[in-house]
């Protein structure tokens, strides 16, 4: 009798033997296949046989083509901007080049290489590939053929990880879709603030030879500040709204490193706003000076330097708008010109924009109890987001109105006890401090 490792050694090369004939049959039924049967039919086989064996497979497979019809699909730009420095342990080939205004070398993967991405430790393999594709132009005479070439990537995953890879947020801008009503005519806001606004777009947007001309970027920036309630999101969907832009709503908080930053910032368009809220919330600014755990954190040096160079040079026509509800706590480096070019104070509700409220939302330029609110709400420190709220509880003016003047009176009563309160808490906070030095 044979040994049990004989035996085993036996059955190994059996079933070796075994793959290798359904391997070897399988190239020359495929070949044959590809001599005799119409390409279509063959296609057709092929993709049930690859279908049928991928359900026995634990991967999963999504295919990121670069066009989407005729439309540019905007995963694949990120896609491609995502794995622009990455290389693969197994690449063996790459490209590699260098922008005429760059100092660097810029090295990629070459089509058809594969790259082993981790991601939340799990693993993540893409490939990129490229096929040459052929169709007729009908728009000419004898409707000759022409070729174009198809790109995409593969990126192949676990099963388990298809939550994470659909619904997770990689740390990077979001692309806010605009269905933001909000315009410069029925912003409230004062006609003055709002006529220096539109002025400053204007000159920005027609000043491309300009900024060429002395060598500066073609970037604007802007600063909101103000209470809560004042209107910034508002002022920035007019914004876009106005110059037919697109919104980038950068979070910061998300992103784990200056090269994630990076990575985000080179992948907005131009033509667009880039938008970070309560920028004294979301980033540490304690120290802009690098050290050594600025790898695993962003920074305010990085955003700056950032903003300053590759933001600013690697596209055009741009505006990054900073809102905070606490400008005192900023950093001054973020605030200075070429920076933060334009300040807005965002400030509480006016009677001018009382009555831009009150035509919007009531329908009435003028009433009698106009003047009872003039005299009123500029003392109340009431936000345009609390006017509208009120001028919402009923369609009657009478009605509506007359809530509001409550509204406004109960508001500035409550101010005079916080205020009264305030100077209170700092008597009794002085004379404590006066028996205290006494006793020392």
């Amino acid at each position: 009798m044979p040994s049990s490792s004989e035996s085993n050694l036996a059955t190994a090369k059996a079933i070796l033997s075994a793959v290798g004939s359904i391997a070897a049959t399988a190239m020359v039924v495929r070949s044959v296949a590809s001599d005799i049967l119409p390409r279509e039919l063959h296609n057709h086989i092929f993709s049930f046989i690859q279908n049928f064996f991928s359900r026995f497979s634990n991967q999963l497979t999504l295919v990121i083509d670069e066009f989407d019809g005729i439309v540019k699909n905007e995963i694949y730009e990120s896609a491609e901007i995502y794995l622009g420095p990455k290389t693969g342990p197994k690449s063996r080939r790459l490209k590699i080049s260098k922008p005429e205004k760059e100092k660097h070398y810029k090295i990629t993967t070459e089509r058809d290489q594969e790259i082993v991405d981790t991601f939340s430790n799990e693993k993540f393999k893409w490939i990129s590939s490229s096929s040459v594709n052929e169709a007729r132009n009908f728009h000419e005479v004898g409707n000759p053929i022409f070729r174009y070439e198809n790109k995409s990537f593969e990126l192949t995953f676990h099963k388990r990880n298809k939550d994470l890879v659909l619904n997770s947020s990689d740390g990077s801008w979001t692309p806010a879709t605009l269905d933001h009503p909000s315009t410069f005519e029925t912003l409230a806001m004062d006609s003055d603030k709002k006529e220096m606004i539109l002025e400053d777009l204007e000159r920005f947007v027609r000043r491309k030879d300009y900024y060429r001309k002395v060598g500066k970027a073609w970037k604007r920036g802007y600063l909101l500040y103000g209470p809560p309630g004042t209107g910034k999101s508002s002022l920035i969907a007019a914004m876009a709204n106005y110059l037919n832009f697109d919104i980038y709503d950068l979070e910061l908080s998300d992103l784990r490193s200056n090269n994630e930053l990076k990575k985000v910032l080179l992948s907005t368009a131009n033509n667009s706003i880039l938008v970070v809220e309560d920028i004294d919330r979301t980033i540490d600014f304690q120290s802009r000076q690098p050290n050594a755990s600025d790898e695993n954190q962003v920074t305010l040096s990085g955003l700056l330097n950032f903003i300053d160079g590759l933001w600013s040079s690697c596209g055009d026509e741009r505006i990054i708008i900073f809102t905070t509800n606490h400008v005192e706590k900023l950093d001054p480096a973020l605030l200075r010109p070429g920076r933060m070019d334009v300040h807005i104070n965002m400030s509480y509700c006016t009677f001018c924009g009382f009555k831009l409220l009150a035509s919007n939302y009531l329908g009435i330029n003028n009433h009698i109890l106009f003047e009872k609110i003039e005299g009123s709400v500029g003392i109340a420190k009431v936000t345009p987001a609390e006017v509208a709220e009120q001028l919402l509880k009923n369609d009657d003016p009478n009605v509506s109105l007359r809530g509001l003047i409550n509204f406004i009176h109960n508001k500035i009563k409550e101010n005079e006890e916080a205020e009264a309160e305030a100077v209170k808490a700092k008597a009794e906070s002085d004379e404590k401090l006066k028996v205290e030095s006494e006793v020392v």
